[in-house]
């Protein structure tokens, strides 16, 4: 006996691009996967920074990349033309220069500068910030422009 034929159009692989749900994962990911990673191997500052510099950071990101590329539904030509992998690319790079800048500014500028004591967790930031810019970049553009191209087709 043959299976009953479809009689709706099968589920299409385009989604819409939806900023606050992109937001919602980038913060969610990362923060359950170090937080799980923090307790599995009992390093309690990875668990704490699991969900402010790790998920923090990538949920800004993941907000600013992907309203600068998405614009009010009218994305800029180069984005949508340039190769996804490159655009993707170019964007992590520049997300985590910017995160690793930010990063060192508040390990060395704030101890020194401000009431806040040279603790341990500043020293997270180097690698925190930078890497979860630059993955949530990745992310957010590389979907973004799997849903550009698939609406404009």
């Amino acid at each position: 006996m043959s299976p009953p034929p479809r009689t709706s159009a099968p589920r299409s692989a385009t989604r819409p691009f939806v900023l606050w749900k992109e937001v919602a994962v980038a913060y969610l990911a990362p923060a359950l996967t170090a937080g799980l990673g923090g307790v599995l191997s009992g390093q309690p500052e990875l668990t704490m920074a699991a969900v402010t510099s790790i998920g923090a950071t990538s949920a800004l990101v993941a907000c600013v990349v992907g309203a600068w590329l998405h614009r009010r539904g009218r994305p800029r030509r180069w984005t949508t033309s340039a190769p996804r992998l490159t655009l993707a690319l170019g964007l992590a790079v520049a997300a985590a220069a910017v995160a690793g800048l930010l990063g060192w500014f508040a390990s060395e500028w704030l101890p020194s500068h401000t009431p806040v004591p040279d603790a341990g967790w500043l020293e997270r930031l180097r690698i925190d910030l930078p890497l979860s810019a630059a993955l949530a970049a990745a992310i957010v553009t590389w979907r973004w422009h799997g849903a550009t191209s698939r609406q404009q087709t």
